[in-house]
């Protein structure tokens, strides 16, 4: 069996790419010296709430949380390079062979995006942005390669972040 890294290879001196995009890691929002003051206030009066009721194990989770919460705020999305080949999806550096994955999704209204439920234990459903004109492309390639259609849609806590501004 191959290596990860004869995979690599192999994936990209293959016939070449049917297809590539790229896109931003996640949608970028602006913001404010408002958000960041109100997810202070919320971060202190949480552990101040949890300290007075003893719980410094929640507080010091909060504080991470809080803290991984601004980090990720302030972050510029990084720019992500797609590739669909003969043998599979190419997300960076990461292979998704076609035999791999359970079956897609292309959703075409409002926000193009190709979902693809994957073998993978943890997020097994990914969540690729994608241009409109190339949406009925890359349906019939991964028809063609025969990966199951199963109809799919954003994860609520995906639209519940969405409001929320992250």
């Amino acid at each position: 069996m191959d290596t990860e890294e004869n995979m690599e290879k192999n994936f990209t001196e293959n016939l070449g790419d049917i297809l590539a995009w790229s896109a931003l890691e996640y949608e970028e929002r602006e913001r404010g010296v408002n958000w960041f003051w109100a997810l202070g206030v919320i971060i202190i009066t949480a552990v101040a709430t949890s300290v007075i009721y003893n719980n410094y194990f929640f507080a010091v989770l909060i504080l991470l949380g809080g803290g991984l919460l601004w980090f990720f705020g302030r972050k510029s999305p990084e720019l992500i390079e797609y590739r669909i080949s003969e043998k599979g999806l190419r997300i960076k550096s990461h292979i998704y062979l076609y035999s791999n994955i359970k079956s897609f999704w292309v959703k075409k209204e409002e926000k193009p995006t190709l979902f693809l439920k994957t073998e993978r234990f943890f997020m097994p459903v990914l969540s690729i942005p994608i241009a409109s004109e190339d949406a009925e492309n890359i349906k019939n390639i991964f028809l063609l390669k025969n990966v199951p259609e199963e109809e799919m849609w954003e994860h609520p806590s995906e639209k519940i972040m969405d409001t929320l501004g992250f």
